[in-house]
């Protein structure tokens, strides 16, 4: 998920390298008809961006799960839940 977001932000000239974008994932397993099965993925992104780029930032944050081959693998199956936090760089 997470290269697939980076992608996104770098087009937006953000970068993502040395510790920029890290990600936290939490799994949901249920047993329903008995059967364990993952049924939610929360996911939480830390963001560093430049000053004045939250605005795209965010936009990425909210579309990349579109392009995201995991995602769109497992669309109907497993709900995703995306949260985020963005820290602007001073200067």
């Amino acid at each position: 998920m997470t290269g697939t977001l980076s992608g996104a932000l770098e087009a937006r000239h953000i970068p993502t390298k040395g510790g920029q974008l890290t990600a936290e994932f939490k799994g949901t397993i249920e047993a329903p008809d008995k059967v364990l099965k993952i049924t939610r993925i929360d996911c939480h992104y830390h963001l560093t961006i430049p000053k004045g780029k939250r605005e795209a930032a965010e936009r990425a944050l909210k579309t990349f799960e579109r392009g995201c081959p995991v995602a769109q693998t497992l669309k109907g199956c497993v709900e995703f839940n995306h949260e985020w936090t963005i820290k602007e760089q001073e200067g």
